[in-house]
């Protein structure tokens, strides 16, 4: 995950724009001439500075930069739609471990792309393999352990992320020049990589998958990693194991089904919602001027005691995991709310851009905890096609959020009703779905049919 935030940030410093002057002497007939005529500060460099007459994305070219990012962000949509279904049907590992690797291809290609071109493209596939990658891996980790450490290993997942943003904050303090920092940023990748090939399959893939023996033989190398004997075990064969002339479970399980359809939906929304207020939130009222370097750390580590909150509430019998995140997404609509009426003179524990910031905890806890409640309440064998079809529809929530503050022209105050009532809405839908605390988890689609895997109760019909 730090790897992943550093792919995932890189646009942010690598694509700044430092302070610049352009000598008006005379009108440019040219790029070229323009280019001579440019004098950027020279705390930094970035794509925006780079010499080569096809670069210098100022002025007329400045859409370029955000259309490198827009990239990036579609191709994350790509990404989490076609790797969770790949890797349900073809295994965990394989698809990680490809995901990676072409992850690192292209990112030296990022680094040492010779014109913007090749640099928006490599962003694009950069996108979809990282997408995808974070995806399975995150998967990958909760099949690994019990049931009873999904809310550890999800936040401490989350976590690292956050802190990879830090410290590629750091990294960029470290190396001003962008060819550089998208080197070093992209080498912990292939460290990585080579640590990935001495992981195991997911053991509940493979049973899903009807190869106890080899899920057997994994559980047997856990232990053994435990420090304990050999295990005396025995699986008994998954009730949904698949006959030869069966086709393996796909997207379209998710819109068959009826209690997958509705938590789908439900589902989905809230995904959007969470991606949607938390970008929110960082450009309306996260706005802080200043070192930018500093900005990013704290973007990122704002986030970090979101997640010990997650771990406390979300493991009590009281709350769990459908409580707890209502009441965070409710926090962080009201947030949004209250912010609205608060003077932006107010002093620093009435600071708009404080509560703002609070808020922005609240949906990062939120989102946290929509990994780990996800994971759970789709069975093994769409697992990953499930969070994938929720992960896209959360992009779509990254890319509106930058449109909305264009509302302020209508009332200052609209952008954060907007925000409020997503969260506001998104919390109480949420109270919709079951709780999954101390609950089993489903192997295949026919332990749905068991009352106690029941995720939406219908309504009783004569």
């Amino acid at each position: 995950k730090v790897y992943v935030a550093c792919q995932s940030m890189l646009i942010v410093l690598v694509g700044a724009v430092p302070e610049y002057h352009i000598d008006q002497e005379g009108i440019p007939t040219s790029r070229a001439e323009l280019a001579k005529r440019i004098h950027f500060a020279d705390n930094f460099t970035s794509i925006v500075t780079e010499a080569s007459t096809s670069w210098y994305l100022i002025e007329q070219e400045a859409y370029k930069v955000s259309l490198a990012s827009s990239l990036f962000f579609a191709g994350l949509l790509i990404g989490n739609i076609t790797f969770g279904p790949l890797s349900d049907k073809l295994g965990r590992k394989p698809v990680y471990i490809s995901g990676l690797f072409f992850d690192v291809v292209f990112g030296y290609v990022t680094a040492l792309a010779p014109n913007y071109d090749t640099f928006a493209v490599s962003r694009f596939f950069v996108g979809i393999v990282n997408g995808g990658t974070a995806l399975v891996s995150f998967v990958l980790t909760q099949e690994y352990v019990g049931k009873s450490f999904w809310s550890f290993t999800g936040s401490l997942t989350n976590l690292t992320f956050a802190v990879g943003i830090a410290v590629y904050a750091l990294l960029g303090y470290c190396v001003r020049e962008w060819r550089y920092l998208a080197l070093v940023s992209n080498t912990p990748g292939v460290i990585f990589l080579l640590l990935s090939f001495m992981l195991p399959e997911s053991p509940r893939w493979l049973y899903s998958q009807g190869k106890t023996a080899e899920a057997e033989d994994v559980l047997q190398y856990i232990a053994f990693g435990n420090g304990k004997e050999r295990l005396n075990l025995k699986l008994q064969p998954s009730a949904g194991t698949l006959r030869k002339d069966e086709l393996a479970p796909g997207i379209l399980n998710l819109v068959k089904h009826p209690v997958l359809r509705w938590q789908t939906i439900i589902l989905m929304y809230i995904w959007y919602v969470c991606s949607f207020v938390y970008y929110g939130l960082t450009l309306n009222a996260g706005e802080l001027r200043g070192n930018l370097y500093l900005n990013v750390a704290l973007s990122g580590l704002v986030e970090v005691p979101a997640f010990p909150l997650c771990m406390f509430f979300i493991e009590k019998s009281w709350s769990g995991r459908r409580k707890t995140m209502t009441c965070f997404l409710i926090f962080a609509g009201f947030a949004c709310i209250f912010t609205m009426f608060l003077p932006t003179n107010a002093g620093l524990l009435l600071s708009p851009t404080l509560l703002a910031l609070c808020g922005k905890m609240m949906v990062s806890a939120a989102f946290n905890i929509v990994y780990i409640y996800t994971s759970e309440l789709y069975p093994t064998v769409l697992r990953n096609a499930g969070l994938g079809v929720c992960s896209m529809s959360c992009r779509f929530g990254g890319i509106l959020a930058p449109f909305v503050p264009s509302m302020k022209s209508l009332s200052p105050s609209v952008p954060f009703v907007v925000f409020g009532i997503s969260g506001l809405s998104a919390g109480f839908l949420t109270l919709l779905l079951p709780e999954t605390l101390n609950k089993p988890i489903a192997e295949s689609i026919e332990d749905l049919q068991s009352p106690k895997y029941q995720v939406l109760k219908n309504e009783e019909t004569e």
